[in-house]
C-alpha cells in the first residue's frame, strides 16, 4: 500500500477507513446500482479488476470509483477489461469489441467529459495486485514470484506476471466462444496458509464467492458472481488486517 497515496489528508483517509476493515468487491461490469451498494461503507474498498464493458454504466462505475479513490476509501487493481480500456484511450489498435466500444461512447457523451478526463491516469496507477501479510488480492490468477515482485506498469508491456494478474492461466485449447480455455492449476501453487482473492472467472454455481483450496495448503476465493453479464454483485468484508473472511454478501 506504501507509496499508493501520496497526498497526506488522502494517507489519513485512507488509515481511518483501514481501521474499520476491509471490503473486497468482484468485477462490477458497468452494474453502477450494485456498485452503489457495495461501495456505501465505512470500511476500504478494495475492487478487483473489470470496472467495465457489459452493463448499462461503465461511464458511471468509473466515475464513483475515482470519487473513492479520491475520498481515500478504496482503490481498485486492474482487469483485463479496464486494461483494454486504457490502451483505446491511449489511442493504441486494438480488436474490435462491442463491448469496448459502448463503454468508449459513454465515455464520449458530453456528460462524462470529466471521467474521459480523469480515468487514463487512474488506469495508469491501478496496481496490478497487493500483497497484505498472507492475504493477495489480484484480477485474473496468482503467481507466487507476486508475493516478492511488485505489480509492473498495468498498461505497458505484458509480462508473464502481468499475463497471469490480467487473464489467469489458461491451456493452448481455444473454448467455442474464441477465448483460451483457463485452468486453475495455479490454486495449487498458493503457499500453506496464505489466501488469494480474485475476480475475473465466475466459477460459483449458487451466486456466492466460491472458497476453492489448493494443494500446498493455500485456498483461491473467487468473488465474480456475473455482475453486469446477467448476475449480481458479491463482496467479501474483512477485518484490517486480513484475517478471514467475516462474511460474504451475495
Amino acid at each position: 500500500m506504501d507509496g499508493m497515496f501520496t497526498d497526506t489528508g488522502h494517507d489519513e483517509n485512507v488509515k481511518n477507513a483501514m481501521r474499520k476493515g476491509l471490503r473486497i468487491v468482484g468485477d462490477v461490469h458497468g452494474d453502477l446500482e450494485a456498485f452503489r451498494h457495495a461501495v456505501a461503507t465505512d470500511r476500504f474498498v478494495i475492487q478487483l479488476g473489470d470496472l467495465v464493458d457489459y452493463g448499462p454504466d461503465s461511464a458511471g462505475v468509473l466515475r464513483l470509483m475515482l470519487q473513492v479513490q479520491r475520498e481515500g476509501r478504496g482503490l481498485f487493481l486492474i482487469g483485463n477489461h479496464d486494461r483494454k480500456l486504457g490502451r483505446a484511450l491511449m489511442g493504441k489498435k486494438l480488436r474490435s469489441s462491442p463491448h469496448l466500444d459502448e463503454t468508449l461512447a459513454q465515455l464520449s457523451a458530453p456528460d462524462n467529459v470529466d471521467v474521459l478526463h480523469d480515468v487514463l491516469p487512474a488506469l495508469e496507477q491501478a496496481p496490478a495486485w497487493l500483497v497484505m501479510g498472507r492475504t493477495v488480492f489480484v484480477h485474473g490468477a496468482f503467481e507466487p514470484h507476486m508475493l516478492h515482485e511488485p505489480p509492473p506498469p498495468p498498461l505497458g508491456r505484458v509480462t508473464y506476471l502481468l499475463s497471469r494478474a490480467l487473464f489467469g492461466e489458461t491451456t493452448s485449447r481455444m473454448q467455442a466462444d474464441g477465448y483460451p480455455e483457463r485452468t486453475l492449476n495455479w490454486v495449487n501453487h498458493i503457499p500453506s496458509g496464505y489466501t488469494v482473492y480474485c475476480g475475473h472467472d465466475q466459477r460459483s454455481t449458487n451466486g456466492c464467492p466460491l472458497t476453492i483450496p489448493g494443494r500446498a495448503g493455500g485456498r483461491a476465493i473467487f468473488v465474480d458472481t456475473g455482475a453486469g453479464k446477467g448476475g449480481h454483485l458479491a463482496w467479501v468484508d474483512l477485518p484490517f488486517p486480513p484475517v478471514e473472511e467475516k462474511f460474504f454478501v451475495c
